[in-house]
């Protein structure tokens, strides 16, 4: 019996893409260089600041000046964190479900904490949620199940009394790692070139109430 539904952050429990976007956008600008597409951003974004800068400036990570956009990114993004995001639509619905359920919820990210916190207290959502998991809370972060652990401690739960909800294959591989029953969130940022198929969860969903059916 599931007892404690966990979250990705991006992609999967918010729809951050669009204030992301807008970020490496303004970035691209103050760089007197072109924006581009939003629908060329969105499948990166789960990937971080990391990859939208590699996206944005065709750089490597050991470029001289790599650092310095990416400190500028997350700065300009930091100060723009939810204009545009929202929930993806049904997601409140679902959270008053499982808390009706007398089930608890909670979300592991790889956003570092000094975005997630005020993002999701932006959300209001942090008195909500039993645990709230980042990508600097412990030493380490998705794929590796430390984290996943960590939540299900903190929501009181075994291991597969949780279900984990992603919309990346390593959100996938920790949870798996970690004992829990896993979905893919197809309606999230999942990019032409990846094979979800082949994540080996045990389920995907289109929709955010479909979890509904898992529990």
């Amino acid at each position: 019996m599931i007892r404690t539904v966990l979250f990705d952050l991006d992609g999967t429990l918010a729809d951050t893409a669009p204030d992301l976007a807008w970020s490496l956008n303004a970035l691209l600008k103050e760089q007197n260089l072109p924006a581009l597409p939003y629908e060329d951003i969105r499948p990166v974004v789960s990937h971080g600041g990391k990859a939208l800068i590699e996206l944005g400036f065709g750089l490597s990570c050991d470029s001289d000046k790599f650092e310095t956009l990416r400190a500028r990114f997350l700065d300009i993004y930091c100060n723009n964190l939810t204009n545009q995001t929202t929930l993806f639509p049904g997601m409140e619905t679902l959270l008053e479900k499982i808390e009706s359920k007398g089930l608890n919820w909670g979300i592991v990210t790889n956003k570092p904490a000094w975005l997630t916190d005020p993002l999701v207290a932006q959300l209001n959502l942090t008195q909500r949620a039993i645990s709230i998991i980042s990508g600097d809370t412990i030493e380490h972060r998705k794929p590796h199940p430390a984290p996943m652990l960590l939540a299900c401690e903190q929501a009181g739960s075994e291991a597969h009394e949780c279900l984990y909800i992603g919309d990346a294959e390593r959100d996938i591989i920790a949870g798996k790692n970690a004992g829990m029953k896993t979905l893919i969130a197809l309606f999230g940022y999942i990019g032409v070139n990846d094979t979800p198929e082949k994540w080996n969860a045990d389920g995907s969903i289109n929709h955010p109430l479909e979890i509904l059916d898992w529990l």
